[in-house]
């Protein structure tokens, strides 16, 4: 875990999930964070923006209200008040973050990486999500997907740090390095 990390993201996520767990809200914060999170990825500009040292906090806190308004829960918005009024808002990546790491945890939630090279329907993200909970034994899971056509075909599962690479790509490459073996 780096300096970062636990000087700084991880009290702040585990304050907004005292908060969230006190007043029995954990999966609406997680909807706000999961919100802020796409905001943040959608508009890099606000993430520059809300780092800006030069732009006064007041000025943060309206846009926040603005962007967010009455999409998210007061409690969030509070929160975001809080880091902006403590200079830590350019963690909010981190923290949204390191908040869903929480609530996995609390939920007994594993967090599943799939690689694909097309978007997975239905039937397949519950064929992942089977293989997934028979391989962790977690109650439940949670799949964060993204799309690589270099793949060929097939799919990378990445849970924490194991990996199932069941990509076309995966598969030649096995067989390459056993037929160099052979030889």
């Amino acid at each position: 875990m780096s300096i970062v990390q636990s000087q700084v993201l991880e009290p702040y996520a585990q304050g907004l999930m005292s908060v969230a767990q006190t007043h029995n809200i954990t999966e609406e914060i997680g909807n706000d964070m999961r919100s802020l999170l796409s905001l943040l990825q959608e508009s890099p500009d606000l993430e520059q923006f809300l780092a800006n040292p030069f732009v006064k906090p007041e000025g943060k806190k309206a846009a926040i209200e603005q962007i967010a308004g009455e999409q998210i829960h007061q409690f969030t918005r509070n929160f975001l008040k809080i880091l902006v009024d403590r200079g830590r808002i350019l963690f909010l990546e981190g923290v949204c973050q390191q908040y869903l790491a929480l609530l996995r945890k609390f939920n007994q939630t594993v967090l599943a990486e799939v690689t694909a090279t097309v978007p997975l329907n239905e039937a397949q993200e519950g064929m992942v999500r089977e293989k997934v909970l028979a391989m962790t034994g977690a109650r439940q899971v949670e799949l964060e997907i993204s799309i690589d056509p270099e793949l060929i075909g097939g799919v990378i599962i990445k849970v924490g740090s194991q990996v199932i690479d069941a990509s076309l790509r995966g598969q030649v490459r096995r067989i390459g390095l056993s037929l160099s073996k052979t030889s």
